[in-house]
């Protein structure tokens, strides 16, 4: 009898202030993949607040410690408003460092490619995030880029916020194969059909750009 093949292990740190989608989106396409399990991580097990804490209705719960899972397969880091996000927590860059050095992949979506910036991954690498923090991103090394995911060797990382579903599709095709990433995009029916046709610079009008919410990002 073959033997049967392990489980694999994600891990999503999460952390007050973090973006939910950057976590939600590619925790729903990998915990749908066949011999795939997820796990958020933070400090310490409990909830953690998205969004600005003090106001948010939405919450999510780390069920295990970073102790607590020093070698998962893969790591995938969201972000959040480039402010509030951890870039200097020594015990999430420390485990991030020290993880990445057996992960099979390892992942952001969105600024969370700051925190890996932070941890000194992304030294020479051309990689993406939010657009309102291509620069910011290249003060870690690396060279920022307007595409929706990029690979280089076992690093890939994602744009904002809803990049983060394509990417895990992606990430599931390498885990297992390209039928079982496309099972999962059809089981999450992943199939947009937007209303609008202004989810990036390129695309986006001189109006949108003028708004109040967006002007200030592109300063």
């Amino acid at each position: 009898m073959a033997e049967e093949q392990r489980s694999l292990r994600v891990a999503i740190p999460i952390f007050d202030h973090l973006t939910a989608l950057d976590a939600v989106g590619p925790y729903e396409v990998l915990n749908a993949v066949p011999g795939v399990s997820v796990v958020f991580v933070s400090d310490k097990p409990g909830l953690i607040l998205a969004g600005e804490a003090q106001q948010s209705h939405l919450g999510l719960r780390a069920t295990a410690s970073y102790k607590d899972v020093p070698h998962p397969d893969v790591i995938v880091v969201p972000g959040g408003p480039p402010t509030k996000i951890p870039l200097h927590h020594k015990p999430l860059l420390d485990w991030i460092r020290k993880a990445h050095e057996t992960t099979l992949f390892t992942t952001s979506v969105c600024t969370g490619a700051l925190i890996l910036g932070s941890a000194g991954l992304l030294t020479g690498l051309e990689c993406t995030t939010h657009w309102s923090s291509y620069k910011k991103l290249e003060e870690f090394g690396a060279k920022a880029s307007a595409k929706r995911y990029i690979q280089q060797g076992k690093i890939i990382t994602a744009a904002g916020v809803s990049s983060g579903i394509d990417m895990a599709l992606y990430l599931a095709a390498l885990l297992k194969d390209k039928v079982i990433a496309e099972g999962v995009q059809l089981l999450v029916e992943y199939d947009p059909q937007p209303p609008f046709d202004s989810g990036s610079l390129a695309k986006a009008s001189p109006e949108v750009l003028a708004l109040p919410f967006i002007r200030p990002l592109l300063d």
